[in-house]
């Protein structure tokens, strides 16, 4: 008997060793916790979908509307945005050329996209127009006030989804009404297809505002019927030149032409 115990004894005494180290491995082989659910892209995707949709019906709402239009360091000025039927539109902007001292008005119809010089306080002259090319070309930087942008070319950005936006549902700011999303650029570009900012609408597709870094746009009134066709401001002056954004430069005083004296 003696014997046997003692070959029991050999044989338990490396089991009981070798328990713990396997209890050890199974407990560090349990497999990890799965990551939480991101629902961040589908709420991007939804945001992406309502926005073009609501830019959709932006591009088909036709109407007269009247755009308080705020950027600070500057007195807040009113812009009228006309989209007629047949989809020729206008926007007036006060302070839209020569820094801010002459009225300016852009149009595109069937016929083209237009500048016309409005009578000011600074420019009393009569109205006048300048053809800048086709309907849908680019607005050279030196003649382009930007503030037409929301509410004409960029309409199309945020309908087409191949453009690099990135875009989220976002609260009203301060002074704006509407559903309003902030729309940011993927783009490495310089050249953002859109600038980025907060866009709002109406549930109809009315723009109810916009903010930028270029100023923000508030809708003023209710939104009255759109003509059947825009009216240019003036005639179109054949060899005229259209009015830079730009300040024109100031007067020398003492009326020297910069010449070295001899």
């Amino acid at each position: 008997m003696p014997v046997l115990i003692r070959s029991a004894g050999r044989v338990l005494g490396p089991l009981a060793l070798a328990l713990p180290a396997l209890l050890v491995a199974c407990t560090s082989e349990q497999p990890p916790t799965p990551p939480p659910t991101d629902p961040g892209p589908v709420e991007v995707a939804a945001a992406r979908d309502e926005l073009a949709a609501l830019a959709a019906a932006a591009q088909d709402r036709h109407l007269v509307a009247q755009y308080a239009f705020s950027r600070a360091g500057q007195p807040d000025r009113m812009i009228v945005f006309t989209s007629a039927n047949d989809g020729s539109w206008r926007v007036d902007v006060p302070g839209g050329a020569l820094g801010g001292t002459a009225d300016v008005s852009l149009a595109a119809t069937a016929d083209g996209l237009f500048q016309c010089a409005l009578p000011s306080a600074g420019r009393p002259n009569p109205a006048r127009c300048v053809r800048l090319g086709e309907r849908d070309d680019a607005l050279p930087r030196r003649l382009d006030p930007r503030v037409q942008h929301p509410l004409t070319d960029w309409l199309d950005v945020l309908t087409d989804r191949r453009a690099p936006l990135a875009v989220a549902p976002a609260d009203p700011p301060k002074g704006l009404t509407g559903t309003c999303y902030s729309v940011d650029s993927t783009s490495a570009s310089l050249n953002a297809p859109l600038d980025v900012g907060i866009y709002c609408y109406d549930r109809d597709g009315t723009p109810t505002g916009v903010r930028t870094e270029t100023g923000t746009l508030k809708l003023a009134a209710p939104p009255g019927p759109a003509p059947a066709t825009v009216q240019l401001a003036g005639p179109v002056v054949v060899d005229g030149e259209p009015l830079d954004t730009a300040a024109p430069p100031t007067p020398d005083p003492t009326g020297s032409s910069g010449a070295g004296t001899p």
